[in-house]
């Protein structure tokens, strides 16, 4: 999948990051979703490489990236701490100021990346998420049912980590096969990866702590942004599957203009997995938006 990105790893604070860079031109960082890794970008990333610098982070806990302890409340998978990740990873490449592209998890984690460091990011595009605060407290019976995860996830341990790691294939097809395009829309090459990372010794763990810290220290910090009136105010563009959970339970686009000052965004004809569902409707919406900033 990754002929022209070379793979490359580096340290921060103790935590082995994975990643992979390609293409020349405008930085351009891509972060991946739950439970997933870089690897959910290949039908997009080698198009995007033509006429930018694509970077590609394994998020911790998942990929080939450290799975370091929680901590007192989670901290260490608190969505502050991966976007320092990020932006660590970036600056090592001397990237002040990039863009973002980014897919359920990792879309809260350039979220909170913009919100936290405004003069890294120069635009963002995310792909199939609502705030996660807009979330929590919009949640109904017909959320809950459908994204089950969430709260099966954030339960004590180790109830949820003894229950994936018993059979961590089975859970990736109960997570990622049920949605709407089943496990026809991935590729074998890119399950494989899927299959082989979650069954990484600390992955459940790693997983579970990246949820429980979303309902709750992450919590917090959106708490606090909203009180102090702190919105995004990068040009944002945000997508989402017209036949997901999100389009169905939500409004994103409403969600994001209260969260953002520069917003725009539509649905697209898939469900979830935007970048393997509908990776030209993807490509579509991505070229002309990330070119704007080098035009």
């Amino acid at each position: 999948m990754w002929q022209d990105f070379d793979r490359r790893r580096l340290q921060r604070d103790g935590v082995e990051l994975v990643w992979r860079q390609g293409g020349a031109g405008s930085p351009l960082l891509l972060m991946h979703g739950h439970p997933q890794t870089m690897a959910m970008w290949h039908r997009v990333a080698p198009r995007l490489a033509r006429q930018h610098r694509v970077i590609l982070l394994d998020l911790r806990g998942y990929g080939d990236s450290g799975r370091p302890e929680p901590g007192p409340g989670h901290a260490a998978y608190s969505k502050r701490e991966m976007a320092r990740d990020a932006l660590h990873l970036m600056r090592s490449l001397g990237h002040e100021r990039f863009a973002l592209l980014a897919h359920d998890r990792g879309a809260r984690v350039a979220h909170r990346l913009m919100l936290d460091h405004p003069d890294a990011v120069s635009r963002a595009m995310l792909l199939d998420i609502a705030p996660t605060l807009a979330m929590y407290e919009a949640t109904s019976e017909a959320f809950a049912r459908a994204y089950w995860h969430w709260f099966f996830l954030i339960q004590p341990a180790p109830l949820p980590e003894r229950l994936i790691e018993a059979d961590p294939a089975a859970y990736l097809r109960e997570s990622m096969g049920r949605r709407l395009a089943g496990s026809d829309a991935f590729a074998p090459e890119a399950w494989a990866e899927y299959a082989r990372c979650i069954a990484r010794p600390g992955s459940a763990q790693a997983i579970c702590s990246d949820y429980r810290a979303s309902a709750g220290v992450d919590l917090e910090h959106d708490r606090a942004d909203r009180a102090a009136g702190r919105r995004l105010v990068q040009p944002l563009r945000v997508l989402w599957g017209a036949k997901g959970v999100v389009a169905r339970c939500f409004d994103p686009l409403a969600l994001w203009q209260a969260a953002a000052t520069n917003v725009s965004g539509r649905a697209l004809d898939c469900g979830h997995y935007i970048a393997e569902e509908a990776p030209e409707a993807l490509l579509a919406e991505a070229l002309p938006f990330f070119n704007e900033e080098s035009a």
